[in-house]
């Protein structure tokens, strides 16, 4: 019953804010935190099931911890990621940042477990979200992080190529990487 009443006084708030919904509303909304979270999973899949209330989840998931250093928040969030990604369809989010984000973050995290399945995440974002130019840089900084720099140029020219925005992004991450730095883009620059 309890779960059915935070539903239905959650889609009355959604309704009656629509005009104005806001990173605070999104935040409020999912907040119903429980210890392995999966009443607010099952609340945003239930409800809205967008990339953006996903993102917002996963991210206040995230300052729970520093992922390369505690392996249980590791596991958790990849597991969380991993429902995300199945959960948010890519012929309906292709265009969303959110959900780019999304993809990106989950490859990255795979990552610091398996560098093979985060290549295979990363040509997944690439593939489904080619027009964000984050995307790529992200793919190329973990083949740079590989030590394949031949690959990490070649998809930062295919980036340029397919018109991902925004441009300035892609040229700043070639010039550093001319520029022979570990680091494609600075934390300004992202």
């Amino acid at each position: 019953i309890t779960s059915i009443m935070n539903r239905v006084r959650n889609l009355k708030n959604k309704y009656r804010n629509e005009e104005n919904i806001t990173d605070e509303f999104n935040y409020t909304k999912i907040s119903a935190d429980t210890t392995d979270n999966s009443g607010t999973v099952n609340q945003i899949m239930m409800t809205t099931n967008n990339p953006e209330d996903w993102l917002c989840f996963l991210l206040k998931l995230e300052k729970k911890g520093v992922p390369q250093m505690d392996v249980s928040l590791l596991n958790r969030l990849i597991g969380r990621y991993s429902q995300a990604v199945t959960a948010l369809p890519a012929e309906k989010y292709s265009q969303d940042e959110s959900y780019a984000r999304i993809l990106v973050r989950f490859a990255e995290l795979k990552a610091l477990q398996d560098p093979e399945e985060a290549r295979d995440q990363f040509h997944l974002a690439r593939l489904n979200c080619k027009k964000f130019a984050f995307v790529h840089v992200a793919f190329a900084q973990f083949e740079l992080s590989q030590e394949n720099e031949k690959k990490c140029k070649q998809i930062l020219q295919k980036a340029v190529e397919c018109s991902a925005v925004p441009l300035e992004l892609l040229e700043t991450a070639l010039q550093n990487l001319y520029l022979k730095k570990k680091q494609l883009l600075s934390d300004e620059e992202k």
